[in-house]
């Protein structure tokens, strides 16, 4: 979907979150690891990266990707003790969380003081015709090119749309990462689909 930029898109919002390769990193919903991998690849010797995820297939799949083994956990819940990470990121993650003030708040408990966060995540676009197109692509265009190539994701775009169009708002997100104690929530977007979410623990 993405046609080949994922993980380049993926260490470049790394680096303006402001990772540095010496930092541990937690990635909360790391499902098969994809963020991981992009923060595994600037990491330096002696610096660890962490996927948590609930489910054990996606921790499983993640494997081939991050060296440090995976912590099964929710995010409202994380098996992590205080203070323990330089960075915790989120690739989009947040439509699949059940309290993101919970969420949020266990993210500001297990980073170190001046720790960064991360979250990336579709947006729902705001304008009319940019939802019409969004919608076009992923539930028409990308399911007609995956059938060429014999595979048939209609349920799952189906399902990938749905989240989009019912995503919490920006604005919701960072008045919620400002009430869990982080300092300067901000938004990032070079497109209108696609937030980084930046914040920082005091």
């Amino acid at each position: 979907m993405s046609l080949g930029s994922g993980i380049r898109h993926r260490r470049d919002a790394l680096r303006r979150a402001g990772f540095q390769p010496k930092m541990n990193l937690l990635d909360v919903c790391s499902g098969s690891g994809q963020l991981a991998r992009a923060a595994e690849e600037l990491t330096e010797a002696g610096a660890w990266v962490v996927g948590v995820d609930v489910s054990v297939g996606m921790l499983r799949e993640a494997r081939q990707f991050v060296s440090a083994p995976p912590v099964q956990g929710f995010a409202e819940e994380l098996p992590i003790g205080d203070e323990t990470f330089d960075m915790v990121t989120v690739g989009y993650g947040l439509r699949h969380m059940a309290d993101l003030g919970v969420a949020f708040r266990e993210f500001h408990r297990v980073l170190r003081p001046g720790g960064r966060l991360l979250l990336i995540e579709l947006t729902r676009p705001r304008s009319p015709a940019a939802r019409r197109v969004v919608r076009f692509y992923i539930r028409y265009l990308i399911p007609a090119l995956a059938r060429l190539m014999g595979r048939n994701l209609n349920t799952l775009l189906e399902y990938l749309w749905d989240t989009i169009d019912n995503c919490v708002p920006p604005e919701i997100v960072i008045a919620t990462l400002a009430d869990a104690g982080f300092d300067e929530p901000s938004r990032f977007g070079q497109i209108e689909l696609l937030s980084e979410y930046t914040a920082a623990r005091p």
